[in-house]
C-alpha cells in the first residue's frame, strides 16, 4: 500500500512538473497575439511598411492561428500530441529567428503567418496532453484552470514585455524572447511529456480540414475588419462565406467515413453548451479589454506602456480566482458554478457602465475578468471530459477555435454599440459642426482634428468627444451585461434540469 502511494504521489508531482514545461511556450503562444502592440512602430519606421502591411503584420497571426487550430488538433490525434508538439516548438524557434531577422514587411508577415502555424500545433497539443497527463477528475479541473489563466495572462502580459523589451533591445527581441523557453520544452519534453501513440493509420480528412480552415478564416478577418474600418459589402460577404462553409463543415464531419471530429460530439449538448460558454466569455472579455485600453490612452491620457501595465490590474482578480472553478464546480455542478463566473462577469459589465474613477472600472473590468476565466475554465475541463484521450487534439481545438471567434464578435459587436452610442452623444454635444467630420466618428478622430484647432475649440472638442466615448462604453457594458446574463439564466437553467449529474457525460458511452 506504501508503494503505491508513494508511486502515485511521484506520478502526480511528474504531472505538474511536466505540465510546468508546457506552461511557458503556451504563456509565449498567447502572448505572440499582443506582443508586437509597440513594436509595430519600430518595424514600419525600418522595414518601411505602408499602413495596410502594418495591419497584417499584427493580425495574420491571428488569423492562421484561429484558421488552423482544427486542422492541427486532427493532426495531434493521428500523429500524437507530444510529436507535434516537440515539431511545433521547433517550427515556433525557427520561425521566431526568422522573423526577428526580417528585412522587409512581406519577409516579416510570412513570418508571421509560420508562427500562427506554429502556435496552432502548440495550442491544442498543450490541452489535449492535459488530458493525458491527469487522467483524475479533480487533478485535471486544476490543470485546465491553471491553463486558462495562463491563457489569459499571456494576452494581457504580451504588450508590457514588449514595451520593456523595446525599452533596451531592437524590435527583433519581442520574437527571440520565444527561444528559452521553446528549449526547455524540446529538451524536457520527451523525458517528462507522457508518449500519445495517436492513430497513423487513419485517413486524414483533407476535405474536412479546408472547410474549417475556409470557415473560420473569412469569418474572423470580416469581423475583424468591420470592427476595425466599419461595414463594407465585402466584410459582411467574407463573414457569410465563413458561416456557409461552417455548416459544410459540419455536414462533412457527420457524413465522412474518418472526420476530424466524432460526428457524436456535434450532437452532445454538454459539448456544445461549453464550446457556447468559451464564446461567450472570450465575446465579453476581449471585447471590454479593447474599451479598456482605448479608455486609458484616450480618456486619461496616458502612455501606451502606463496604460498596458494598468491592464494587467484584472489579471490579479484572473490569478486569485481561477483556482476556484474547480472548487465552486465540484459544489455546485459544472452548469451552476458557469452560471456563477456568467453572474458574476454581469456585476462586472454593471460596475463599469456605472463607473466615476478608474478604480471603479479596474474593479468592474477585474470582477469581469475573474467571473469569465472561471466559466471558461469549467467550459474547458466539460470539454476534455467528454472527450476520449485519442481524440482530444481535435476536440479541444474546436473550442479554441471558438474563443478565437468569440473574441472577434466581442470587439466588433460591443464596437459597433459603442459607435452608435458615441455618433449619438457626439452630434448633440460637440461644438460648431464638428460632428460632422472624424470627430463625430470617433475619440481618436476628435483627438486629430483638435490638434489642428485653436486653443478656444480644440478643448471642448476633446472634452464632448470624451464624455462621448463614455457613453459608448456605458453602451456596450449594458449590452455585454444583457449577454451574459442571458448566458447565466441559460446555464442555471440547465443545472437544476440535471442536479445529480456534476460531471459532464460521455458522449461515447
Amino acid at each position: 500500500m506504501t508503494y503505491t502511494m508513494t508511486d502515485r504521489h511521484l506520478d502526480r508531482r511528474r504531472a505538474w512538473t511536466a505540465f510546468g514545461v508546457l506552461a511557458l511556450p503556451l504563456l509565449l503562444v498567447s502572448m505572440d497575439v499582443s506582443i508586437l502592440y509597440f513594436a509595430v512602430p519600430q518595424i514600419s519606421e525600418d522595414l518601411h511598411a505602408s499602413a495596410t502591411q502594418q495591419l497584417w503584420i499584427f493580425d495574420v497571426y491571428g488569423f492562421v492561428l484561429a484558421g488552423l487550430l482544427v486542422t492541427m488538433g486532427a493532426v495531434a490525434d493521428r500523429i500524437g500530441a507530444r510529436r507535434l508538439l516537440l515539431i511545433g516548438a521547433v517550427a515556433f524557434s525557427a520561425t521566431s529567428v526568422g522573423a526577428a531577422v526580417s528585412q522587409t514587411p512581406e519577409q516579416l508577415i510570412a513570418a508571421r503567418a509560420v508562427l500562427g502555424l506554429g502556435g496552432a500545433t502548440l495550442m491544442p497539443s498543450t490541452l489535449s496532453m492535459v488530458r493525458t497527463l491527469f487522467p483524475d477528475d479533480r487533478e485535471r479541473s486544476r490543470a485546465v484552470a491553471a491553463w486558462t489563466g495562463i491563457m489569459t495572462a499571456g494576452v494581457a502580459l504580451g504588450p508590457v514585455l514588449s514595451g520593456v523589451l523595446l525599452e533596451h533591445f531592437a524590435w527583433g527581441s519581442v520574437f527571440l524572447v520565444n527561444l528559452p523557453a521553446m528549449a526547455l520544452l524540446v529538451i524536457a519534453g520527451p523525458i517528462l511529456l507522457p508518449r500519445t501513440p495517436g492513430r497513423p493509420g487513419t485517413r486524414f480528412d483533407l476535405l474536412g480540414s479546408a472547410l474549417s480552415l475556409g470557415a473560420v478564416l473569412p469569418t474572423v478577418y470580416g469581423v475583424k475588419q468591420w470592427a476595425a474600418e466599419g461595414f463594407a459589402p465585402s466584410r459582411l460577404g467574407a463573414i457569410v462565406v465563413g458561416v456557409v462553409l461552417a455548416v459544410l463543415f459540419v455536414h462533412r464531419q457527420r457524413t465522412a467515413a474518418a472526420p476530424m471530429i466524432d460526428p457524436r460530439l456535434l450532437r452532445s449538448r454538454a459539448y456544445l453548451a461549453a464550446i457556447g460558454g468559451n464564446l461567450v466569455c472570450s465575446f465579453a472579455l476581449i471585447g471590454n479589454a479593447v474599451f479598456m485600453t482605448a479608455y486609458l490612452q484616450l480618456v486619461l491620457g496616458y502612455s501606451p506602456f502606463v496604460a498596458a501595465l494598468w491592464s494587467l490590474a484584472p489579471a490579479l482578480a484572473v490569478g486569485a480566482v481561477a483556482p476556484l472553478a474547480p472548487v465552486l464546480a465540484e459544489r455546485l455542478g459544472r452548469a451552476r458554478a458557469a452560471g456563477v463566473g456568467l453572474a458574476a462577469g454581469v456585476v462586472g459589465f454593471a460596475v463599469i457602465a456605472s463607473h466615476d474613477a478608474l478604480a471603479t472600472i479596474l474593479v468592474g473590468a477585474g470582477v469581469l475578468a475573474a467571473g469569465s476565466v472561471v466559466t471558461m475554465t469549467i467550459c474547458s475541463d466539460a470539454v476534455l471530459a467528454v472527450l476520449d484521450p485519442a481524440e482530444a487534439g481535435a476536440g479541444a481545438a474546436l473550442g479554441e477555435a471558438a474563443q478565437e471567434l468569440g473574441g472577434a464578435l466581442g470587439i466588433a459587436v460591443l464596437g459597433s454599440v459603442a459607435a452608435v452610442a458615441y455618433r449619438s452623444d457626439a452630434a448633440a454635444h460637440l461644438p460648431g459642426g464638428t460632428s460632422d467630420g472624424p470627430a463625430g466618428d470617433s475619440l481618436a478622430g476628435a483627438v486629430g482634428l483638435a490638434a489642428s484647432l485653436p486653443d478656444r475649440l480644440a478643448g471642448p472638442v476633446v472634452e464632448a468627444a470624451r464624455h462621448a466615448f463614455i457613453q459608448g462604453l456605458d453602451a456596450a457594458a449594458v449590452a455585454g451585461a444583457a449577454l451574459l446574463a442571458v448566458a447565466a439564466v441559460i446555464a442555471f437553467s440547465g443545472g437544476r434540469r440535471r442536479p445529480s449529474a456534476p460531471a459532464t457525460p460521455d458522449p461515447r458511452r
